[in-house]
């Protein structure tokens, strides 16, 4: 998926924002202390490199090491520990937070999507198979040519990894990427949680097992990508309907228009091409978009246009583009199954919140 940005709020909003989350994470330090479950507090060495990795001034390069640095450092120590349900629920607040004053919606869906799309059915051990196991957060990972930017949504959600030591990267990857799509108006995803993290660098998949935007012959990519993922059609074309949130920028992806009548003014730092004119709510509109084809400012990808060409891929997209309830059932379906793609989950039968 392309690339998406936040929100770059006025001082005043800010202000106001980090206030109120402020006093509601104090709260909810009280009553986690009160209650026994283990909770991290960050250290002035983690709050030095928040706000190193926020400062314009460095490279997106030296930010990836940065956050990476932070985040695998921690990671070691909690890789194989079980996911707390009372800091899930709390950290879903949390995200709900991040997303009214951010509007990082396309982004925290990609990010979750990413770490859990790298899933392959053929190879049977963990956590060389791939999936949601939180390997996005290492470097050697983030530095892959299809996940270009998203350094900045590990740096978005960081502070809330630093207060809930009780979840797990892969979960959080997975809960952000659910909350973003039900908190712009999607569906409610049936998640389960519990998933554990890889240990290390050494246990990022190769590169290259992500969907490629543009490929030679798009239909026949994405049934290769997403087979070897254990997915269908119908899989392919609902997960295609994400791309109702956000926009590509082509000095990231190389795809899109620097900037269209429905960007150049954000929300978020102004440019990019969205595929829908509301790309941050979550409807059936990129169908009914691709299918009409009348905008010169929406962006149509390769892949895009795929989903209403190929015969077996159309029988979904149009009926997708006329009813938007069946196209939140199956997306509904088919993003849960796409979060579960290879993880390991602790306890085995998983944790619902």
């Amino acid at each position: 998926m392309a690339e998406r940005v936040s929100l770059a709020l006025n001082t005043t909003t800010t202000t106001m924002a980090s206030s109120l989350r402020t006093q509601v994470s104090a709260s909810r330090l009280l009553r986690f202390s009160s209650s026994g479950s283990k909770l991290s507090i960050p250290s002035s060495s983690l709050s030095f490199t928040r706000s190193l990795v926020s400062s314009p001034l460095l490279s997106q390069r030296c930010q990836a090491a940065l956050v990476n640095r932070s985040f695998s450092s921690a990671a070691t120590t909690h890789c194989t520990a079980a996911t707390d349900p009372e800091q899930l629920k709390s950290a879903r607040e949390d995200i709900k937070e991040l997303l009214n004053t951010k509007f990082c919606h396309p982004i925290l869906v990609r990010l979750g999507w990413h770490d859990a799309g790298t899933y392959n059915k053929n190879i049977s051990g963990w956590p060389q198979r791939g999936g949601a196991n939180g390997s996005l957060r290492y470097e050697i990972e983030l530095k892959h040519a299809a996940n270009a930017g998203l350094v900045n949504a590990l740096n978005l959600i960081k502070h809330i990894k630093d207060m809930y030591s009780g979840i797990s990267y892969a979960d959080l990857f997975q809960l952000a990427s659910a909350t973003a799509i039900e908190e712009a108006g999607g569906p409610k995803i049936p998640m389960k949680y519990g998933r554990v993290d890889t240990s290390g660098p050494h246990e990022c998949p190769e590169e290259g097992r992500l969907p490629d935007a543009g490929p030679p012959s798009p239909a026949n990519h994405l049934r290769e990508v997403f087979y070897r993922m254990g997915l269908d059609d119908k899989d392919i074309v609902a997960l295609s309907g994400a791309h109702t949130l956000g926009r590509s920028r082509p000095e990231r992806s190389g795809w899109g228009k620097p900037e269209t009548k429905y960007t150049k003014e954000g929300p978020g730092a102004p440019g990019g091409q969205s595929w829908t004119p509301e790309w941050l709510k979550f409807d059936n509109s990129y169908f009914t978009e691709i299918k009409e084809k009348r905008d010169e400012d929406l962006l149509v990808l390769p892949t895009d246009a795929a989903i209403f060409e190929d015969p077996s891929f159309k029988v979904y997209a149009e009926k997708y583009a006329a009813d938007q309830d069946a196209f939140f059932k199956d997306y509904a379906e088919s993003h849960a199954k796409l979060s579960n793609l290879g993880a390991k989950f602790n306890p085995p039968e998983g944790i619902s919140i």
